[in-house]
């Protein structure tokens, strides 16, 4: 279904019930991965935002590693239920994108630009950020269901050796998506007049 921005916006939730269907072709969501990579701002112009998608085994394999990581520093109470939301919510779906920042790039800029040098880091952030926000409205006007997952620093070396990630790619987050298996849980909102100023 396509929607405007607003609306695609508005309907974004996290689903953590996930079936291995698609409603779109694997080339589709490969190109809607292209497109954020292209299209989506940079500080400086600077490109740094790194993707990988996983699909079919390549998705079934990250979250072996992911589940065979975690048993080893788990103790067995608390893998039995990490292992039942992971089979569940993320392993259970049709895909997952892995967003990296390029510190190559990072460090580059701030060579280049040394006043500027100790928000170069974070900048790289605000634009994996906006990676992810970018993929997952697409997703979710696909018809998807999608969540953002942060098991990065305990998978990461295993991850790399996997599919050949260079060791100045950073990984910052995971997104499982498939179709829905579940609904949302309601979304509870603070009052706006907490949360934004406006000045006329």
């Amino acid at each position: 279904m396509k929607r405007n921005v607003k609306d695609a916006i508005e309907h974004r939730r996290s689903y953590y019930a996930l079936k291995r269907e698609s409603p779109i072709s694997d080339q589709e969501i490969k190109d809607m991965v292209n497109h954020a990579v292209l299209h989506v701002p940079s500080p400086f112009n600077s490109q740094s935002a790194r993707l990988v998608l996983l699909l079919g085994e390549q998705h079934t394999k990250f979250w072996d590693i992911t589940k065979e990581t975690l048993k080893q520093i788990l103790n067995e109470e608390a893998y039995s239920k990490t292992e039942a939301k992971i089979n569940h919510s993320f392993a259970s779906g049709y895909g997952t994108i892995l967003f990296y920042e390029d510190e190559m790039v990072v460090r580059g800029l701030q060579d280049a630009m040394p006043t500027y040098a100790e928000k170069f880091g974070q900048w790289a952030e605000h634009t994996s950020a906006m990676h992810q926000f970018a993929l997952w409205v697409m997703l979710e006007d696909a018809g998807f269901g999608a969540s953002l997952q942060h098991y990065n620093l305990l998978i990461d070396e295993k991850v790399a050796e996997t599919w050949n990630i260079p060791s100045y790619w950073r990984l910052i987050a995971e997104m499982p998506f498939g179709i829905p298996a579940e609904e949302p849980g309601e979304k509870v909102f603070q009052p706006l007049q907490e949360r934004v100023l406006i000045y006329e």
